[in-house]
């Protein structure tokens, strides 16, 4: 059984600087794909990045391309997104997501519905 714990998430000034942590409990070496989602209340979960924790393949939302970074520390089955230049728009819940499966790329990556894995979520709010 694999289960996430987001955390890190605060309230930030325009033009800040964030990072959330989520941690994976239970076997990291059996996901293959990690990713970071985003929701506000009323309006769908949006893909924010994803990668393959083998290494490789990474994806970007296009509204935060050169903005955020997703990462992954093994040694701690931890994953990270940096979050630079943040913009009041930003402002939503934050999900992490896994799966064990592979030959997913490209936009594919940031669908939820690739994912069999969810955590809770991490607020983060950006107001002046």
């Amino acid at each position: 059984q694999v289960q996430l714990v987001e955390s890190g998430g605060e309230s930030v000034q325009p033009g800040g600087s964030l990072r959330v942590s989520c941690l994976i409990r239970g076997n990291m070496n059996t996901i293959n794909r990690v990713a970071w989602f985003r929701q506000a209340p009323q309006k769908e979960r949006e893909g924010v990045a994803a990668m393959y924790t083998g290494g490789g393949s990474t994806y970007y939302a296009l509204s935060v391309q050169g903005r955020f970074t997703i990462s992954q520390d093994k040694s701690k089955n931890t994953v990270y997104l940096q979050m630079n230049s943040l913009k009041p728009e930003d402002t939503d819940m934050y999900f992490c997501a896994a799966d064990r499966s592979g030959w997913t790329y490209g936009l594919a990556m940031i669908s939820p519905d690739r994912y069999a894995y969810w955590g809770q979520g991490t607020q983060v709010t950006v107001s002046s």
